[in-house]
């Protein structure tokens, strides 16, 4: 038999209608021997990194797609009086680097310029400006050419058919399903009917054809998870009865009419398509006319002008750095502290990262010209010199011992991590001045994704089954919060409980035992376990991450898919904080401190009902009465001491010297905190 690939598969990013973890489907795709495998799913390409990763690392060809939302006019976004969106399936194939950035740029535009509800759109207007390097298919029952062969007629569809074909050329292929679906729409239409019509076309007009499965879980048993799924997406109960389109009426609910949607075998595929193995073998020829995209790359910072009277990026941030140490340390810059300093010039220069110095310095500076107040530094970057220079942070390095190679180290060099805190307030000042520097489409937020957990899968899948909910909450309070539903339901629980990683409580390992009986019981709750194990996991929703920036050389859909959401005013990139800089962006961490916020007010506050003017980077580090208000553990409000396991040690340190408040920060940590006395 000829080998087979799946190339129209969706996953669990596909958001509540794919119920398949990447993970699984290649793992099923390699043990089957299948060459390639891609990815479609509906109008994202949320899970193309973390594919593209996991495909190639099988040793398989990875395949980078999308399941468009087609409509006539993608600005069109006022309906009513029974117009309705229209909206058709359209499959599309990156053949290669071109059409990698041609999917990207049309699934970003489907979000900038064509959303409308939840649905990203295109047109044929984008596709004939964004069409190179793509490769096309006829695609499933909801696309455009079928349905005009059930609503339209033959004669009508041969003409959209002929659209297609001059669009993508030989790039156009007809796509047959057999999910045995009849009486489509009411129509007396079936789907094979259809794939007839299709066929004939194909034959007339010299068009491959390659057989697909509309992949929506791995196996068939997964079936009935799926359609929960659904359920969950449309805040339905299982019990209502099926429409099989996407506009069911009321008293209807969206489901798929069986249980044929999943990732069949190669031999499921040819018995499938005995009749026409040519469909099978065309995947191939497909797959050969593949160049697999890069989809990872080298960060590639933006462009820092310079002012004039400097030739390069090292120049100047050598120049700032010197004149910020003349300022920091009173004029003179003394003998060790140059030497650190030419040393870290020289790491970051040799490293060329001068320029992300450089623009971090620009909007650190501009922040505090417009008055959000700026963080004294975080984490590794306070060991830098040259940060603490340039204003990036406010910690002497030198002072404080700080070692600059835990931030950068010359001999394992890797992109600097500069986490800036703003006052919470100020916090969107600053990424607007960013966006109005560098350009607005040239900045992103990053977007996230929430998944299913243990409680959550359960409550989901008890309301969708319509199980009693006081009976529901009963399952999830039985549930640690530390435990996957796959470990509570299978694992041995006199090992877990033995397990200090897990340190379960008495108690928890009694309802460990319980949840596991229940599990094994064949009635209802049993079911709501058994459904919600499959589903945990699966992506929910997306979100926006909560301090990631991205700055970009050039429009950011130039590079990467970006989306919309309306929890902010910005785009988010596709991929997560995870792959965003393999993936060649820069990300920086703009931080929005409530803490400096309070600070920022009680200086304000203070000066407003005293008239003392206090400045912040100035106060004195021996004051006698905040060292006693620490010695008796009064430091409610006070960022990481505020703890009550914290203040018990603050009484019993008793702290006398700003190094005793570093010593306990450090300590009161796991593992090290077993060794406090």
């Amino acid at each position: 038999m000829p080998k087979f690939s799946h190339l129209h598969v969706h996953t669990q990013y596909s958001l509540l209608d794919g119920a398949a973890e990447i993970n699984k489907l290649v793992q099923k795709a390699k043990a089957d021997g299948m060459p390639a495998l891609a990815i479609t799913d509906h109008g994202n390409m949320f899970g193309a990194f973390d594919f593209y990763k996991s495909v190639t690392k099988a040793g398989m060809l990875p395949v980078i797609g999308c399941e468009f939302y087609l409509v006539e006019n993608r600005h069109e976004k006022s309906f009513g009086q029974g117009k309705k969106d229209k909206r058709y399936h359209q499959l599309l194939l990156a053949k290669n680097q071109k059409g990698y950035e041609n999917l990207s740029k049309l699934c970003s535009l489907g979000y900038l310029e064509g959303l409308y509800s939840k649905y990203p759109r295109i047109d044929k207007e984008l596709l004939k400006q964004y069409g190179e390097g793509l490769i096309a298919t006829s695609c499933c029952i909801g696309a455009e050419i079928p349905q005009a062969i059930i609503h339209k007629g033959k004669e009508e569809a041969e003409k959209i058919f002929c659209e297609w074909h001059q669009m993508f050329g030989d790039d156009f292929y007809v796509e047959l399903q057999r999910h045995h679906l009849c009486n489509i729409d009411n129509t007396g239409v079936d789907q094979e009917d259809v794939n007839q019509t299709l066929i004939e076309f194909a034959r007339k007009y010299n068009v491959h054809i390659i057989a697909t499965n509309d992949s929506h879980y791995v196996e068939k048993d997964d079936a009935n998870a799926h359609d929960i799924l659904l359920c969950i997406n449309t805040s339905e109960f299982q019990s209502t009865p099926k429409a099989t389109n996407e506009e069911s009426g009321k008293g209807f609910r969206f489901g798929f009419p069986n249980e044929e949607f999943y990732f069949k075998t190669q031999s499921e595929m040819e018995e499938l398509f005995k009749d026409i193995p040519e469909a099978l073998d065309n995947t191939n020829r497909l797959i050969d006319s593949i160049q697999t995209p890069e989809l990872e790359r080298d960060i590639v910072l933006p462009n820092y002008a310079l002012p004039e009277g400097f030739l390069t990026q090292k120049d100047y941030l050598t120049h700032l750095a010197y004149e910020g140490c003349k300022q920091k340390y009173g004029g003179g810059i003394p003998t060790d502290v140059e030497e650190r300093l030419k040393f870290e010039l020289n790491t970051i220069c040799t490293s060329g990262y001068e320029g992300y110095f450089l623009i971090v310095q620009d909007f650190t500076s501009a922040a505090r010209k417009m008055g959000v107040w700026v963080g004294p530094g975080r984490g590794s970057a306070a060991g830098s010199l040259v940060a603490y220079a340039l204003g990036i942070t406010n910690v002497d390095p030198v002072k404080y011992d700080l070692l600059f190679e835990r931030f950068l180290n010359p001999e394992r060099v890797s992109m600097p991590d500069v986490d800036i805190d703003f006052d919470d307030q100020g916090r969107d000042k600053v990424i607007e001045y960013v966006a109005k520097k560098y350009g607005e489409r040239r900045i992103a937020q990053i977007i996230t994704y929430g998944t299913m957990a243990a409680k959550s899968a359960i409550r989901d899948v008890g309301r969708v089954l319509q199980y009693p909910l006081n009976q529901t909450v009963g399952l999830t309070k039985l549930v640690p919060g530390n435990l996957n539903l796959k470990t509570m339901l299978h694992a041995d629980i006199d090992k877990l409980a033995k397990d200090d990683s897990i340190n379960l409580k008495p108690e928890e390992v009694e309802n460990l035992k319980e949840l596991q009986n229940i599990y094994k019981s064949n009635d209802a709750a049993s079911q709501v376990l058994k459904d919600a194990e499959k589903l945990e996991g699966s992506v929910r929703n997306t979100g926006v991450h909560a301090c990631g920036i991205i700055i970009a050389p050039k429009d950011i859909d130039e590079v990467v898919p970006v989306a919309r959401s309306k929890d902010s005013p910005w785009m988010q990139v596709q991929y997560d904080v995870n792959q965003i800089e393999k993936a060649g962006l820069l990300k920086m961490d703009f931080l929005g401190l409530s803490t400096l916020t309070i600070l920022k007010d009680a200086v304000s506050i203070i000066k407003q009902t005293t008239g003392t003017e206090i400045e912040i980077d100035n106060i004195p580090l021996d004051d006698t009465l905040t060292y006693e208000l620490f010695q008796r553990g009064d430091t409610n409000g006070i960022f990481q001491f505020e703890s009550p396991g914290m203040q018990k040690y603050m009484r019993d340190l008793k702290p006398t010297q700003f190094g005793d408040w570093i010593a306990m920060n450090a300590l009161y940590r796991p593992g090290p905190m077993k060794y406090i006395p």
